[in-house]
């Protein structure tokens, strides 16, 4: 039963129509409850105050092993990832994560299982089952978990930050854990892992120091009968949560110059100072309006003054990592090359801001701009979904009062210019850490961080030569940003007509339109997408290049500018696509024609400033290169999309051409590029048809009239196509290479099965094999086999041409091999096939059924999915409820025919694609597998480039726009 229930009330959005409820259980488990009619999935996210914080020394990552651990099994239901095996089964998904102080552990399933799944969830606080053969398997998992951090940047610089802190104090360990933490060392003091992992749930894991967060579509009343029943038997053992009072970093490692080398290329900085954390004076948000600041981009900002100088490309201002007793104040900004040969400059001109930020005093109009802001989006915040939402407010419990759960910090409200003075003199000299990352002082350290094995410098610098940084600086001018026009201020809903799937509203030689007005979500938001089809700009690896610089340019060009609307609300992206670039506005409908209207216009004039195209040319030059520090399972994916898609060029080219491109070079190929396009648009959300199709009437004014048009229309020829390689019945296809960064230890295989080109049949006939298959195949191959930490099978979707495949990177065994253990899965998974009773087939289908009625959850989500439909050519608004139909119809035996033909393990008409990347551990296996003989039914693709030349391609579904009736 309950004990406690106040009449707290929990301020939610305005457009909010869920009911919540807040209680606490006698085991003084605090519990919220959300009831939402609406919902087409339910969820659960349990948050625990006990983190990596909590590690015995000597044993680091055990709070991370028992996160992993409690998914087994346990006394009520011990059948070995029976857990994941029903999520899986009932349509859901479940996760944890660990993190310094909590662990979060959350599912969604079905709503028609959501009662099973909670029992299930709420025996991980129970009485879970730990076997030493299960403990022993999981701690290989962990430690592949960790091998495939080694080599990211991220990971690495992020330990050495802790690292440069007190030993004292638990910030300072390493979290993840790996083979050498969990069992080797343990070992040799003769300590029993397992002993030690049961012991430190039954210490730590308390009821009193859980939040737990449930979602179902059920009444309050009735879910809280449910919680009531299910968790009222886990234990409270009367915990107090683990706290460390104190800052971090003593003063040995503040005032210190970091120089660290990292894995990719290119120069960052990470500037950092420990302050009083935020959430004391969450209301008051002085994190928040300092960091709006220093991170804006408009003219006069920090950044603004950098990216002019020509020495960043970015810069990020925020409260980074915090708990209730410390926090810190980051800045970080990736340099170009000239800005690395500065940097002295840059750390002197982010202090004379800090300065002009303490001397002019904390601005109320700007912190109410803010807080006008932070409202709107708060009160028309897009819906997410249940398991998102869960999550959050499970994490909010545990540091907000129950009238904040949903606001957590979102809703700045109290002007109090000492707080916010307050933090900013904490951002002094006297404190700051200056973490400095490039390729260029290899070879110049003296010290190596221990876990990830990052080589790093530290030099101790005071506050004089701060000064004298600040004193060197250039003299620009640096000032606040002005009061931001794209806050919207009409929110209104307009009055459009009822429209269920899009419309094709115009079209002409110059381009369509498809539109969808808001029927659903009731927000003031629209979604516009504009795809500029242009021939020339994919036609050779150079073109690509150029394009991809344009668009880059193009978003330097509008940053100042447009950073008011993204602040506001209003976001906009130009992102090169397969065959030109696309722009997409997507955000408050108010404003959003004035933003679109000048980047359109930014298009039209686009001239090439020289400086700035240097800048972009040296940025797109090292995102090229460090394509090379991809992870394996990356590169295969990489590769297994070169091999299949027709007209796609290798990145290697790309960077092959990129030294000898000029500016010169892209002033000549945009009016080339632009001479000929067709725009395939998608408007859609709070917006009127006469609006939208004004809209495009104004792009066409804008591009193809006048006396000396920009655009011409395309020529029927002329149309791109996405086409699909189409692989011959009865083959297996084999493509082999070595990982390009010899350092990772890790290699990895994708195996690709190729089925058919779209057909609602045969669509819910592999969805619904991959629904059955996808928790076996991770159990089988990671849980029991142990082949490595990313295992998975997933559905594959180019173009229209669908297949499902294989993903497994591992050190622990080599692509060959790990084939030979997928066709060996297939093969036992025939037989369970074949096991399957006609209930559990109709259970399957069910939940299939129940995941494709799941409504979209906001605008955006619908919107990508119809413009999949319009971009992929295949234009099946009504997909969901077509493959719906055609599950109703499917019978098992024909789901089993379908699995014989195309999936089996040896099925003559099965067209098989392994992509095998070789990392260092499984290099000589490469080279015998490149000198053995071809086996019969093996064809080893040797050049990807022949290989593609010489196969037939699917049709596509893109067809000529000019000849669509209306």
């Amino acid at each position: 039963m309950a004990v406690g229930k106040d009449d707290v009330e929990i301020i939610k959005p305005r457009t909010d129509k869920r009911q919540y409820r807040r209680l606490v259980l006698k085991n003084s488990l605090h519990v919220l409850l959300i009831s939402d009619p609406d919902a087409d999935k339910c969820a659960a996210s349990m948050n625990v105050s006990v983190g990596a914080f909590c590690d015995p020394v000597g044993l680091e990552g055990l709070a991370h092993f028992l996160e992993h651990m409690l998914f087994y099994a346990s006394e009520k239901y011990p059948v070995e990832d029976s857990y994941l095996k029903y999520i899986s089964e009932h349509g859901g998904m479940a996760n944890a994560f660990t993190s310094s102080e909590h662990t979060n552990y959350y599912f969604d399933v079905n709503p028609d299982s959501f009662e099973e799944a909670l029992d299930r969830f709420a025996q991980f606080f129970i009485k879970p089952l730990m076997s030493a053969d299960a403990t022993m398997r999981e701690i290989k998992a962990v430690d592949s978990e960790n091998q495939k951090n080694l080599l990211s940047d991220v990971w690495r610089l992020n330990q050495l930050w802790k690292h440069l802190s007190s030993e004292d104090h638990p910030y300072h360990k390493f979290s993840t854990g790996n083979w050498e933490t969990l069992e080797v060392r343990p070992r040799a003091k003769g300590l029993d892992t397992r002993h030690e992992l049961i012991k430190f749930y039954n210490e730590h894991y308390s009821s009193n120091l859980m939040h737990l967060v449930v979602y179902s579509k059920e009444s309050v009343d009735k879910i809280q009968g449910l919680v009531e029943n299910k968790f009222r038997d886990i234990r409270n053992t009367d915990r107090n949560r683990f706290r460390f009072p104190g800052q971090p970093c003593t003063s040995e490692h503040l005032q210190i110059l970091v120089r660290a080398v990292p894995i990719r290329q290119g120069h960052k900085l990470r500037i950092g100072w420990p302050i009083t954390p935020s959430i004391h004076h969450y209301k008051e948000a002085p994190g928040r309006y300092i960091s709006h600041l220093i991170g804006h981009e408009s003219e006069g900002s920090l950044f603004f003054i950098l990216k002019t100088l020509g020495w960043a490309t970015s810069l990020a201002a925020d409260e980074g990592d915090w708990t209730l007793d410390y926090s810190f104040f980051e800045v970080t900004v990736d340099l170009t090359d000239s800005g690395h040969e500065h940097m002295q400059d840059v750390v002197g001109l982010l202090f004379k801001y800090i300065n002009l930020l303490q001397q002019s005093g904390a601005s109320k109009w700007i912190f109410d701009e803010l807080s006008t802001v932070c409202e709107v989006t708060f009160h028309y915040q897009d819906k997410v979904p249940p398991i998102d939402y869960v999550v959050t407010v499970a994490a909010n419990m545990e540091t907000y009062p129950p009238q904040d759960w949903l606001v957590g910090e979102s809703l700045p409200s109290n002007f109090n210019p000492e707080i916010i003075q307050m933090t900013l003199k904490e951002l002094s000299p006297k404190t700051v850490r200056i973490f400095w990352e490039s390729k260029q002082f290899e070879g110049k350290t003296e010290m190596v961080e221990p876990w990830y094995g990052t080589a790093y410098s530290v030099e101790n610098i005071n506050e004089s030569i701060i000064q004298d940084w600040i004193l060197s600086a250039p003299k620009e001018n640096l000032h606040l940003p002005a009061p931001n026009v794209f806050v919207p201020t009409d929110l209104s809903l307009k009055d459009t007509q009822e429209a269920k799937f899009p419309v094709l509203l115009r079209k002409s030689s110059y381009s369509t339109l498809w539109y969808k007005p808001d029927t659903m979500f009731s927000t003031p938001k629209a979604f516009v997408n504009i795809y500029f089809n242009c021939p020339h700009a994919s036609s050779s690896p150079e073109s690509e290049v150029l394009t991809d610089i344009f668009t880059q340019l193009l978003h330097d060009y509008l940053n100042e500018y447009a950073y008011y609307a993204q602040v506001a609300g209003l976001y906009y992206g130009i992102n090169h696509t397969e065959g030109g670039f696309e722009v997409t506005v997507v955000g408050y409908n108010h404003k959003l024609r004035i933003l679109l209207e000048t980047i359109f216009q930014k298009i039209a004039q686009f001239k090439v400033q020289p400086d700035r195209f240097s800048v972009i040319k040296e940025m797109v030059t090292k995102e090229y290169h460090n394509n090379k520090f991809l992870q394996p399972y990356q590169l295969a994916m990489y590769y297994c999309s070169l091999i299949l898609q027709d007209q796609t060029w290798p990145w290697t080219e790309e960077l092959e051409v990129l030294p000898h491109l000029e500016a010169e070079d892209l002033a000549k190929f945009v009016p080339m590029m632009l001479s000929r396009t067709f725009l395939e648009c998608y408007i859609a959300g709070n917006i009127e048809s006469n609006e939208a199709g004004s809209i495009i009437q104004y792009i066409e004014d804008v591009f193809f009239k006048g006396s000396n048009p920009i655009c011409q229309p395309l020529f029927p020829s002329q149309h791109l196509t996405n086409r699909v390689v189409k692989l011959e019945k009865g083959k297996n296809y084999v493509y082999s290479n070595q990982g390009l960064n010899p350092s990772d230890e890790n290699s990895c295989l994708v195996h690709y099965i190729q089925v058919h080109r779209d057909d609602f049949l045969m669509n819910v006939a592999l969805q619904l094999l991959n629904l059955i298959a996808k928790q076996p195949a991770f159990h089988q191959l990671r849980t029991v086999e142990q082949l490595g930490y990313i295992t998975a099978l997933r559905r594959r979707n180019d173009f229209g041409i669908h297949g499902v495949q294989f993903i497994i990177q591992s050190s622990v065994k080599g692509p060959k091999y790990i084939d030979l253990r997928v066709e060996s899965f297939l093969q036992m998974f025939e037989s369970k096939l074949y096991e399957m009773t006609s209930d559990q087939f109709k259970n399957n289908v069910n939940a299939l059924i129940d995941m494709k009625l799941e409504k979209h959850k906001n605008l955006n989500e619908e919107s990508g999915f119809y413009w999949r439909e319009i971009s992929d050519g295949t234009l099946k608004f009504d997909r969901r409820e077509a493959e719906v139909a055609a599950l109703r119809q499917l019978t098992q035996q024909e789901l089993i025919d379908f699995f014989n033909e195309n999936i089996k393990a040896g099925a003559p008409r099965k067209k098989t694609l392994s992509v095998r990347v070789y990392g260092r551990l499984h290099a000589p296996e490469w080279k015998e597998e490149t000198s053995e003989s071809a086996e019969p039914h093996i064809v080893h693709i040797d050049d990807i480039f022949s290989f593609r030349r010489s196969q037939p391609l699917y049709g596509s579904f893109k067809g000529g726009f000019v000849q669509m009736k209306l």
